[in-house]
């Protein structure tokens, strides 16, 4: 969810085990599922969506972790519901509210809406958040992030994107949107020559823009699909006119497909490209690396003009509300279209899940990319 730290896990989840594993010696103090069911339904992870609730909500607190922010604490509020009761072909919709603060000084609060209409003629996507939080600046460029060098900062950060669309061909939706990102880069390290200082934008930068959207969308449930595909063109124009400090432009197009082999097992595949012209600032680059593309590098390690990457992840569901990943990908980046391809990284590795309401999992991954790693405990699949 931001793509930052906008999802948190309960920890404690990832000890529970299969309780017909226990041994009579060990069933005095080792929870059974019935208990673990009794919990989490009284935090509204129940395994079945009551109707009667106009949403459906589920707190999950607990610690997190990530490799820009490290270990830290928050809540997540997961909500599941039908804007439409009347209508019961309208797609679930489901909201994620998260607060959190870590060891590193990080803190902020986030949040990520799909809502569906009117049997899904119309479409809401939103997605915010506020935070404070330690960050990195190695450069703009493939070998500046190969560098050991960085820039430590605080990014006080605001951003929010608001997407509304509406079905214009089967299966088909267009839409627009206001993009709003607002970056204050306070207690600059000195130890790296004043790097940020050092670009045409400055510690502050605030980049306002229209953005248009086409998406054709046969996923069976946005946040977690298990068949169907997605394809999205989004492009934004960031001008003085609608507010920007700089004109630039912000050309994204992804395609997901989801293949499922049985009633357990998914594949899942990802094709994403972000090309970026124009005066763009430094914080508003593409970038290798976060919590949904190229797990394992540290996000914005890598920043550059245009951005190629690709995944492929089969997802197993085992036993209860158990669940495994692994994945596989790779990613280019360069300041011009032409030269992509010309430095690839590799990203893969392996994940557990655990279901906290239907089809809603907690995620722990382990990311490995070249030279780097990172571990992330966060609520949602990745893409």
């Amino acid at each position: 969810m931001s793509r930052s730290a906008r999802r948190t896990v309960a920890a404690a989840l990832l000890a529970l085990g299969d309780a017909g594993a226990a041994t009579p010696a060990s069933a005095a103090w080792w929870p059974d599922r019935a208990r673990i069911d009794e919990l989490l339904a009284s935090l509204g992870g129940g395994d079945a969506l009551d109707p009667s609730k106009p949403i459906d909500w589920g707190m999950l607190p607990g610690p997190f972790y990530m490799p820009e922010t490290s270990l830290g604490v928050g809540v997540a509020l997961v909500g599941l519901y039908r804007p439409d009761r009347e209508v019961p072909d309208t797609p679930l919709s489901s909201l994620t509210l998260t607060g959190y603060v870590s060891v590193s000084g990080l803190f902020g609060l986030s949040f990520d809406n799909y809502s569906f209409f009117a049997g899904d003629r119309w479409r809401l996507f939103v997605d915010g958040a506020l935070k404070n939080q330690p960050d990195e600046y190695w450069g703009i460029g493939y070998a500046a992030g190969r560098d050991d060098h960085s820039q430590g900062y605080t990014a006080r950060s605001f951003e929010l994107w608001p997407k509304a669309y509406a079905r214009v061909a089967p299966s088909t939706w267009a839409g627009l949107g206001w993009s709003v990102n607002q970056l204050h880069a306070a207690a600059l390290d000195d130890g790296a020559g004043h790097a940020i200082h050092d670009t045409a934008d400055g510690p502050s930068v605030f980049s306002s823009g229209l953005s248009a959207h086409l998406l054709n969308d046969t996923r069976d449930f946005v946040p977690n699909p298990a068949r169907g595909h997605a394809l999205s063109v989004d492009y934004a124009v960031y001008e003085p006119a609608f507010g920007s400090e700089r004109r630039f432009t912000v050309f994204n197009a992804r395609y997901g497909h989801y293949l499922a082999l049985d009633a357990k097992n998914t594949l899942a595949f990802e094709l994403y490209g972000d090309f970026r012209a124009g005066a763009v600032p430094w914080n508003m680059l593409a970038t290798l690396g976060d919590d949904a593309r190229m797990r394992g590098y540290y996000n914005g390690r890598y920043r550059d003009r245009d951005v190629l990457s690709t995944q492929l992840e089969w997802r197993r569901q085992l036993a209860w509300r158990h669940g495994m990943t692994l994945w596989a990908g790779a990613g280019t980046l360069a300041p011009r279209v032409s030269d992509l391809g010309e430095h690839w990284l590799p990203s893969y590795g392996a994940g557990y899940r655990f279901m906290f309401k239907p089809r809603v999992n907690v995620r722990l991954d382990l990311g490995v990319g070249r030279g780097s790693s990172g571990v992330y405990f966060q609520v949602g699949e990745a893409f």
